[in-house]
């Protein structure tokens, strides 16, 4: 999907989207030989919770980092989302009954429909777990370090770099998962995301081996290289952070 059907359809405008391309919160994978952006389901999954998030009132720095943390759980984050929306729902019928009421008459008038308080309290008892649960963690601060300085080339070369590997990783996927090559990406992997990104301990690595085949949108990113790359790579990082 093209930039300007992205917009068609979201209501964000092309400017904001070439904004948070620049500023690395929603880059597509793909652009065409005449440079136009396209969008893939993996990116409009994230632009569905971008607009989560600033709907909440998150500042695109802050959806970055939280979209970005490893500890992310986007299955939790569209439970909490849902929750919200349940009381906005019930807000909204709750102005539809009274304004039913009205319209038959009812003399006695009532103002409680009109108060948000309880939907503002849980937005922001919302908006301070998911700060604390993604936004604080040492990863994630380590992650604004590094990060702050990269500008759309940066990113590039960046994303370029991280394609490399995991080019090798197809390449090799029919491999054993706990042979010398194998283990030696894994290390490469490690490495790369701890010189551009935060420290990534065994801990987290086996994290995010886990989400590469738990999560569809890792499994569908990676097996772009080659079907069975996401499960390779899980299977290469078990034996690697089991040692």
């Amino acid at each position: 999907m093209k930039i300007g059907e992205v917009s068609r359809l979201t209501g964000v405008t092309v400017r904001a989207l070439h904004h948070w391309d620049a500023i690395g919160l929603l880059c597509p994978k793909n652009v065409t030989e005449a440079g136009y952006r396209v969008y893939e389901h993996e990116e409009l999954n994230r632009l569905q919770q971008i607009l989560f998030f600033r709907e909440l009132g998150f500042s695109l720095k802050e959806i970055r980092g939280i979209l970005d943390s490893p500890n992310y759980d986007r299955l939790d984050a569209l439970k909490k989302h849902r929750s919200m929306l349940e009381l906005k729902r019930d807000h909204i019928d709750g102005l539809i009954r009274l304004v039913d009421d009205t319209m038959k008459g009812e003399r006695e008038m009532s103002f409680k429909e009109f108060d948000v308080s309880k939907i503002e309290a849980e937005r922001k008892k919302y908006a301070k777990e998911v700060q604390q649960r993604w936004g604080n963690t040492k990863e994630y601060c380590q992650f604004e370090e590094r990060t702050k300085g990269y500008n759309n080339e940066s990113w590039n070369a960046i994303d370029a770099q991280g394609e490399e590997i995991l080019k090798e990783f197809a390449a090799c996927k029919n491999l054993d998962p706990s042979g010398e090559k194998a283990q030696s990406l894994v290390a490469m992997w490690q490495q790369y995301i701890t010189s551009k990104f935060y420290d990534c301990s065994k801990p987290i690595l086996a994290c995010l081996g886990q989400m590469y085949v738990g999560d569809e949108r890792f499994m569908a990113y990676l097996d772009q290289n080659g079907e069975g790359t996401a499960e390779f790579m899980a299977a290469a990082i078990i034996e690697y952070t089991s040692k």
